[in-house]
């Protein structure tokens, strides 16, 4: 059952909720409570006025009778049936459940987000573990300083009167032995857990960071306000206070998209874009000529506006040459991995094959309740070209809901274990979704 067709339950669990009769609520928008049990069992679509009237009684915006979960959520639960051993047999009625049991569907979606940070920690420790040379060295100098301890302990106690000068010897040896052992052993820790009185150690830096913007908003006053020179002192005010920042990679990570948000934010003065925006609408390149900035700084300066100044909600997705995702803003209904590969078929990553050329698709995300999108994308030189080294592009995508989906939009997917697309020709792994389309 399709999120469209699910009105006339909503409107029922929320009169439930509210403790109303089926007979006051009709009275009071002046239907009879017979059409109104029609409504209720989705065997009456009702839009206009009557919507409008049941959601004023019902105390809840008309959005959340017709569409009911958010498409974020409903993303959330088909990964975490994506992570069961089996295919669920209730997966296409995700949107029924999600509709009729907010509440419950809410728990799952976040008890799926903690796994998934834990699941995600736990892999980045273990590639610590079997890739990081360092990590192997510290781990063999502290067994080899345990087992030369455990061997010096055992001649003292296991051997009978010792000569004063070798007695002395072996003590001196288990004392620097010890030594040595705790100041690995402490390095150690240290580099495994760089925050051991955090209380929310997530072990992955890109995510403490998007957390840090998130808390924020992906908008920070302070800094649009200051001057050039105390920038600086302010970022790292910012830094000092970011409690979602556990970690000296975190910071580091964070600062450095700081700087970048200082410099988008210098390109293009807030107040003079919000004219602009409130003039001439969301105009990428005509704001580049205004300014005359890059398109990339364009991209990433709308990406991060609240959305009373941009008019809309929007999203933003940053990747390197090597299709990573260094910086991610979700938007509702436009489902971003938190952690394995992305769709390659997104915008982001054409615009990585043309470096510098603006790239405009519209696009519709694989399900079964599909939300247009209209994603801009350009790639841009990281770093200043030389004769003598290869270009380094990063490439940045601004992704603005359109809702309607156009004839002409271009399929895309989230990651290929929970897309559903038929015959796609980027499928790197088998769903286990049913194919849709």
């Amino acid at each position: 059952m399709g999120r469209d067709t699910l009105t006339g339950s909503r409107i029922r669990e929320r009169r439930l909720m509210l403790g109303l009769r089926q007979a006051d609520l009709a009275r009071q928008v002046k239907i009879s409570a017979s059409y109104l049990n029609l409504i209720e069992h989705n065997r009456r679509r009702i839009g206009g006025k009557l919507l409008v009237d049941l959601a004023r009684v019902l105390a809840v915006e008309p959005s959340m009778l017709t569409e009911g979960a958010e498409v974020a959520l409903l993303s959330t639960l088909r990964e975490a049936a994506a992570d069961l051993p089996r295919p669920v047999a209730e997966l296409d009625r995700v949107d029924e459940f999600a509709g009729r049991f907010p509440g419950w569907a809410e728990v799952l979606a976040q008890s799926q987000q903690r796994i998934a940070s834990l699941e995600r920690t736990v892999q980045t420790l273990s590639d610590r573990l079997t890739h990081d040379p360092q990590l192997a060295a510290s781990l063999h100098e502290v067994l080899s300083t345990a087992a030369a301890i455990r061997s010096t302990a055992s001649i003292l106690a296991e051997t009978g009167e010792l000569e004063v000068e070798w007695r002395d010897r072996f003590h001196k040896n288990l004392n620097e032995d010890s030594l040595r052992l705790a100041e690995s052993s402490r390095a150690l820790v240290n580099f495994l857990d760089e925050s051991n009185t955090s209380a929310d150690r997530r072990g992955v830096p890109q995510e403490e960071v998007e957390q840090f913007f998130a808390t924020h908003g992906h908008h920070f006053p302070d800094l649009e306000e200051a001057e050039t020179e105390a920038r600086g002192d302010l970022i790292e005010v910012l830094i000092a206070q970011g409690s979602d920042l556990v970690s000296e990679a975190g910071r580091v990570i964070a600062r450095a998209a700081l700087l970048q948000y200082c410099a988008d934010a210098e390109a293009l003065p807030l107040s003079p874009l919000a004219e602009c925006l409130a003039s001439g609408g969301i105009a990428p390149v005509n704001l580049a000529r205004t300014f005359d900035c890059d398109l990339s700084t364009v991209l990433r300066r709308l990406g991060a506006l609240p959305p009373a100044v941009l008019g809309q909600e929007a999203g933003l997705v940053v990747c390197d040459a090597s299709g990573s995702i260094l910086f991610r803003k979700p938007v509702t209904g436009f489902a971003l991995p938190r952690f394995g590969a992305s769709c390659p078929l997104w915008p982001l990553y054409t615009a990585l094959s043309r470096p510098q050329v603006p790239v405009r698709r519209d696009v519709v995300q694989q399900g079964r309740s599909a939300v247009g999108f209209d994603c801009l994308a350009v790639s841009w030189p990281h770093q200043r070209p030389d004769f003598d080294s290869d270009p380094l592009y990063h490439a940045v995508m601004l992704i603005l809901p359109k809702g309607e989906v156009a004839e002409t939009a271009q399929p895309v997917g989230a990651s290929c274990r929970i897309c559903s697309r038929r015959d796609c020709v980027a499928r790197r792994e088998p769903s286990i979704l049913k194919e849709e389309f």
